[in-house]
Formats: C-alpha cells, sequence, structure tokens
C-alpha cells in the first residue's frame, strides 16, 4: 500500500453531516442502563414504536502474530516502510479478526416484546473440516425490569437453551428467544466472533425495523491489507479515520520489544435514525487485493444480527 493509496482510504472514508443537535445519547458502557434510558420513550415519530433500540456496536480489532510476515526483521510496520513489508508473504493463518458485538433494546409497548428475540449469523462451514470457520463465543443476555417500589431488577438469561439453525452450506444462525419480557423491559445482548478470515469484515447495518438511538461500528485495520471502505452516506451517520497502532502478539523469544503495526482506524457513527430514514445505511468492505481466497458471501439480503 503506497502513501498516495493511504491518502485516498481518508478519503474514501467520508464524512457525513451530524447529527441531531444538543440529543440525549445512551450509555455505551454494558451492564447497567443510565437514568436516560430508563426515562426514555422515543423522539419524533419514534415515540409511537412499540420498542427501540438504545445502543448497538460493534468493534474489531485484527490480532497478528510475529509469523505475519516472511522477513520482517524484528522491526514495526508503519506508512514510512511499507514498501519493504510489500515484498514479504503474508501467512494469513498468522491473522484473525476480534469482533465484539452489543446490543441494549428497550421495549415500549406489550406488543413490542416480539423485538426483544434476535438472529445472529455467522460463517460455520457445512461437513468441511479443511475451511476455517469464524467461532461464536461469550453469549450473555440479560433483562432489566423495574420492581412497584422502582428498583432494578436484573435477571440472566439462560443461553444454553437457544436454538442454532444451518441457513446454508455456510452460515449457522443462533435464534435468541428472551422470555419474561414487558413494556419498559430492556434488553442487554453482548457476544464475541473470532475470525480467520482477514480478507473480509462483517457489514455493519445502522437502521433496523425500529427506531435506533445510537448505532456505531469502530475498526482497525492492519495497514497492508488493501480495503475499500463504503460508508453510509447519510445526514446522521459520521464516519472518521485516523493512524492507529496494534501490537503483535509476540511469540519468539529472541525479541527484545513486542512489535506495532500501524493501522487505519474507522469510526462510524449514527444517532436517532428512524426505519424510513432515507436509503437503508449499510457500512460495507471490500479487499482490494487478496491474499487469500475472498470468502462467501453472506445470504442474500441478511445481515449477521437481525432483531426481529
Amino acid at each position: 500500500m503506497t502513501y498516495s493509496f493511504r491518502k485516498l482510504l481518508i478519503l474514501v472514508a467520508f464524512f457525513a453531516f451530524g447529527s441531531m443537535a444538543n440529543a440525549q445519547l445512551p450509555n455505551e458502557k454494558f451492564g447497567k442502563p443510565s437514568s436516560m434510558e430508563w426515562e426514555f420513550n422515543g423522539w419524533g415519530d419514534a415515540v409511537n414504536a412499540d420498542a427501540i433500540i438504545l445502543c448497538k456496536t460493534m468493534t474489531a480489532t485484527y490480532q497478528l502474530s510475529d509469523q505475519v510476515f516472511s522477513n520482517t526483521q524484528g522491526s514495526d510496520f508503519g506508512f514510512d516502510n511499507l514498501q519493504d513489508f510489500s515484498k514479504n508473504e503474508i501467512d494469513d493463518s498468522s491473522i484473525l479478526v476480534k469482533y465484539e458485538f452489543r446490543l441494549r433494546t428497550k421495549i415500549l409497548k406489550p406488543e413490542g416484546a416480539k423485538h426483544a428475540n434476535v438472529d445472529i449469523t455467522y460463517y460455520d462451514p457445512d461437513n468441511n473440516k479443511n475451511v476455517s470457520f469464524d467461532e461464536l463465543s461469550d453469549l450473555k443476555v440479560r433483562v432489566f425490569n423495574k420492581n412497584e417500589k422502582g428498583k432494578v431488577e436484573k435477571k440472566n438469561v439462560n443461553t444454553a437453551s437457544f436454538v442454532k439453525e444451518r441457513v446454508d452450506a455456510n452460515y449457522m444462525v443462533v435464534h435468541v428467544v428472551v422470555p419474561d419480557v414487558q413494556a419498559g423491559s430492556i434488553i442487554e445482548y453482548q457476544y464475541n466472533i473470532t475470525s480467520p478470515r482477514p480478507t473480509y469484515l462483517y457489514d455493519w447495518v445502522f437502521q433496523d425495523c425500529i427506531p435506533t438511538v445510537r448505532s456505531k461500528c469502530d475498526i482497525e485495520i492492519p495497514a497492508f491489507l488493501q480495503f475499500k471502505m463504503n460508508a453510509p452516506i447519510n445526514k446522521l451517520i459520521k464516519s472518521s479515520v485516523e493512524v492507529g497502532h496494534i501490537a503483535y502478539d509476540t511469540n519468539r523469544t529472541d525479541m527484545k520489544k513486542g512489535k506495532t503495526c500501524a493501522t487505519n482506524h474507522y469510526k462510524i457513527v449514527g444517532d436517532y435514525i428512524l426505519p424510513t430514514d432515507e436509503k437503508i445505511a449499510i457500512f460495507t468492505s471490500q479487499i482490494l487485493t487478496p491474499k487469500v481466497t475472498p470468502p462467501v458471501e453472506m445470504p442474500q439480503g441478511s445481515t449477521h444480527l437481525i432483531v426481529k
């Protein structure tokens, strides 16, 4: 990747034009809904909704071992020595993509209880032991309710009862069904996906079938991977990119210090999005110079996280 290409990446990670002025926003830290979220019942046309998504986030970063390149000579990898590193062969088996997904939904009306259920789709080829697959882990679901005295009560949902189903030869879906949901309930979901497919990134859909207060994806990509980033052009969504760094997982005992790799760090945030706002806003990526076989696509019309 040349310096000019890095500048091009920055330019195509375009910027949208602001969000609702002086709007209240939910707490992105999971585990304890804020007082704003307990009191919040929508805005504008959203006040008539059965349920709202308070916050949904995707964080993705790469995990690199020190065997990624054939000849790194123990040096850090940055934009200034990009040409030297381009001479190396990349061992894709030394690269993992680590995803963290979080979702918080509030039920506003009894008929909105159905929106507590979600589907999580992930890559897991059928009966093919020679193909790498994505691993879904650490799935946790909690339901928060307030009792007659206004005290918050938290209940952890037994995730072992969730049903897995094969979508097609390449994808599995976990049907998350949440019991004991009522008007006023707040439901939190969190899970991780570990993927050995460095040339593929999951799409991120900002809009859903119910209003969304905050939707955010945060992706940090090693500079040696050339992606075309297609962030959504939507006045409610803003994008930024900056240079960052991630540390290698060092396995060699002869290294005096851990190496780092320069990254393009993307942040795309959408606030107060209605299902009817303009066109559907989706953040997508496409590898420009894949070092390994490009993975299969997601099922047509689907995203990995669907709120029912």
